[in-house]
């Protein structure tokens, strides 16, 4: 099969790490007898060096043509330093979220056995836990009107709103992959308080008939931080708005041990991005030393998400997995001999 794959690097590490995801496309490709045709678009602060635009038109237009996107990450302590500019490359990534129609995040959270050891927390609370985190991407308050500042600049507000057809797609995948998995789904809200989330609460409970076999419970968001570090195990599938799942995704990954080995997917209405939680990393750009397996963990969703390629996306986690327990990492989590970025990618595509 023939596949277009839009590749959107991004800034600091992004170009490098994507690199060595397409190696290990590629080795897929040789093994699976698949083609996978890439296409390389600017966005972030690349974009605004090229074009003054984050996410410019072109790069719209290749993600739009294509049967999935790879992007790297976005970000420039240019910007980060400067409050005043009015363009940010972190625009490029909201702009590409509304305009792809990238409605739901989907990231896993789950422990690697030769990793465990780097974990913040202790190794019964963490051996064996696996749950996916599923956030809603294109609502809430990021996106709410009105918001802005008062003119004596005293006085800031922001607008949550939700509507119940975006709040029915979300809550239809969370239902499928628990369907997928153990079969149990946790609503995440504040119905307590907030009239968004009592709107989450009654739709998920009008839903949850429908799929009959899913064990579903209902957490406030507050209480949801606390046992994610308490009883990581608990949970399975997990299902919640904006900035709750923002907050909540970033505490969960931490029980890895390490930020570089967490994939993530956007999926969307038009076409879906996938891509690994980190950041841009500017202080390792050109070093050749940032961890690519997050990226490459990226591409196996990509696989088997966004192309179906199921077989596929497990041999990519397998020859990750080798590539953990026989130490060729890169420096973050070397405990021997630390590999070069370039030197992982070789390796994982040479032995996939």
């Amino acid at each position: 099969m023939n596949y277009q794959i839009a590749l959107l690097p991004g800034d600091g590490i992004g170009p490098e790490i994507i690199e060595q995801a397409v190696k290990v496309l590629e080795s897929v490709g040789r093994k699976f007898s698949h083609t996978f045709e890439f296409t390389e678009a600017p966005v972030g602060a690349v974009a605004i060096d090229r074009t003054g635009n984050p996410f410019p038109d072109e790069t719209f237009k290749v993600c739009m043509d294509s049967a999935a996107v790879l992007f790297g990450a976005i970000g420039d302590p240019r910007y980060d330093n400067n409050p005043k500019a009015k363009v940010r490359p972190e625009q490029g990534l909201l702009a590409m979220r509304k305009k792809l129609g990238l409605y739901a995040n989907i990231r896993p959270v789950n422990t690697f056995k030769s990793l465990i050891h780097k974990s913040p927390l202790r190794k019964d609370l963490v051996e064996g836990a696996d749950f996916v985190v599923v956030r809603e991407l294109t609502g809430g308050i990021y996106f709410g009107e009105p918001r802005g500042r008062s003119e004596d600049l005293l006085t800031a507000y922001d607008t949550c709103v939700y509507t119940r057809e975006e709040v029915e797609r979300i809550v239809k995948l969370g239902f499928e992959f628990a369907a997928r998995r153990r079969k149990k789904l946790t609503m995440v809200d504040k119905a307590n308080i907030l009239a968004t989330s009592r709107l989450w609460r009654e739709t998920v409970q009008e839903m949850s008939p429908g799929y009959p076999d899913i064990e579903v419970d209902y957490m406030f968001v507050d209480n949801a931080a606390m046992q994610i570090i308490q009883w990581p195990k608990k949970f399975d599938v997990m299902v919640t708005e904006n900035m709750f799942g923002d907050i909540l995704s970033d505490e969960a990954s931490v029980i890895t041990g390490s930020l570089g080995l967490l994939p993530s997917a956007s999926v969307g209405i038009h076409t879906s991005v996938f891509e690994p939680i980190h950041g841009s990393y500017p202080q390792a750009t050109g070093k050749d030393i940032a961890n690519p397996l997050a990226t490459v963990l990226s591409a196996a969703m990509l696989l088997e998400i966004g192309l179906d390629l199921n077989a596929e996306a497990e041999a990519v986690r397998e020859v990750v997995n080798r590539s953990l327990s026989e130490g060729l990492v890169t420096e973050d989590i070397a405990e021997g001999k630390a590999y070069k970025t370039s030197e992982v990618g070789e390796w994982l595509a040479v032995n996939l």
